[in-house]
């Protein structure tokens, strides 16, 4: 959430960040508002004061007079609770005002009106090249009996899946992996709650923008979380932290829920785009002045597991009508896989600045003030995604898939090879 004081200082600034995400704000009107909420604020206070001072005279007055300051006093309480009433109308109007808009996008940010606007910064890695058709992952897994999408349909019902032998293997050793490179980063591994109340998806700005692509318990009024980004924001709110102690570096392994309303039109079937699915999460409670380096800095790691990997990538600096409402800045890191010849979005990594900070009220001491702190994200690993990376580029001519050689120590073996009948 912006600060009305921001806007002022800033409103040409946040004009054109709000251009290009392709968002019309009145941000004039939110100003008018505000005016007059001050302007209710003081006569109110004013009132309050006159109250009081009228219910200390009429214990004072004598007693041919005191009918006549009780009065007045009704009068101003009158007053007063009118004007208590506009003043709460108006805070409420230029709240949700305020839940609305969006964090501007950065100067940086490419401008676009559709997702191909994004701009591919560089590629790296090698193209892989094969002696043969390569598979997609859907047929890998089922000739390798690695995952059944069918059983899980019956089950839970379609966009799940079972992930089988070396496969579920796998995805633990890419977890261990995964938290063994972060924590020598300096991040703190952390398992958090999949359930989160309404603050928390509030604060980091799924709600209300993306609640048709939430899932929420009827009972107890909780929702289950698409990224344990939304359980680690909520870790620190309503707190104030020292300087010397950021960045606070968090990753986050969790299972995250997604509804996928309206994507049907990317699919590739699979497990790319499924309800539930596994993460590894880093999350940094950065400096204001230092988030863009922090950015930078999560985006460099995400790069590196890719090279791990060996995996042939896009970096994209994505659009600002792609953004969504909490980035202020987004990175892709779109992996190349044969099965599809095509890249796909793998990982990302957002910049949002004091936006959830504000709305979660987490701050920052500083010798002069408290301020907001800034908080950036990104994908370590999406299992499921890197899964199918690492199964379409692995495959051999016999039919079996190589591990990359940082994973073998964790996954107990080199390769998965054909099952024998």
């Amino acid at each position: 959430m912006l600060s009305i004081p921001y806007i002022r200082k800033n409103l040409e600034e946040v004009k054109a960040g709000l251009e290009r995400k392709n968002v019309v704000v009145n941000l004039e009107r939110l100003l008018k508002l505000d005016d007059k909420r001050r302007q209710l604020k003081t006569e109110t206070d004013k009132l309050r004061s006159k109250q009081n001072k009228a219910s200390k005279e009429i214990g004072a007055a004598p007693a041919e007079k005191k009918q006549a300051k009780i009065k007045e006093m009704k009068s101003v309480s009158d007053d007063l609770k009118s004007g208590l009433a506009e003043l709460e109308k108006t805070e409420n109007k230029v709240k949700e005002m305020l839940i609305t808009i969006p964090n501007p996008a950065h100067k940086t940010v490419p401008k676009g009106k559709k997702d191909t606007d994004s701009v591919v910064i560089r590629t790296e890695g090698k193209k892989p090249v094969f002696g043969f058709k390569p598979k997609d992952h859907v047929e890998l897994g089922k000739t390798l009996d690695l995952m059944d999408v069918e059983r899980a349909a019956k089950v839970s019902g379609s966009r799940f899946v079972y992930l089988k032998n070396e496969l579920a293997l796998l995805e633990y050793a890419l977890v261990q992996y995964a938290f063994n490179k972060l924590k020598s980063k300096g991040f703190t591994p952390v398992v958090p709650p999949v359930l989160v109340k309404g603050m928390a998806m509030y604060g980091t700005g799924f709600l209300p923008a993306d609640e048709s692509q939430i899932y929420k318990t009827e009972h107890d009024d909780l929702y289950l979380v698409g990224t344990s980004e939304v359980s680690i924001a909520g870790y620190h709110a309503d707190e104030i932290l020292n300087e010397d102690e950021l960045p606070k570096r968090y990753a986050g392994f969790s299972t995250c829920f997604r509804r996928e309303a309206g994507t049907y039109g990317k699919d590739m079937g699979g497990m790319f785009r499924v309800h539930q699915f596994d993460k590894v999460e880093m999350f940094s409670f950065a400096k204001p002045d230092e988030s863009y380096q922090e950015h930078d800095f999560i985006l460099s790691i995400e790069e590196e597991i890719m090279k791990d990997m060996g995996l042939h990538y896009n970096v994209v600096n994505i659009c600002g009508c792609d953004l969504g409402v909490s980035a202020a800045k987004k990175y892709d890191l779109d992996v190349y896989l044969p099965g599809q010849d095509a890249f796909r979005e793998l990982t990302s990594t957002s910049n949002t600045t004091d936006y959830q900070a504000r709305r979660l009220n987490i701050r920052m001491r500083t010798e002069k003030e408290n301020v907001n702190v800034h908080t950036v994200n990104g994908t370590a690993i999406a299992l499921g995604r890197m899964l199918i990376a690492l199964m379409e580029n692995g495959q051999q001519k016999d039919g079996s898939i190589k591990i990359p050689g940082v994973l073998h120590k964790y996954a107990g073996f080199e390769k998965i090879g054909p099952k024998s009948s």
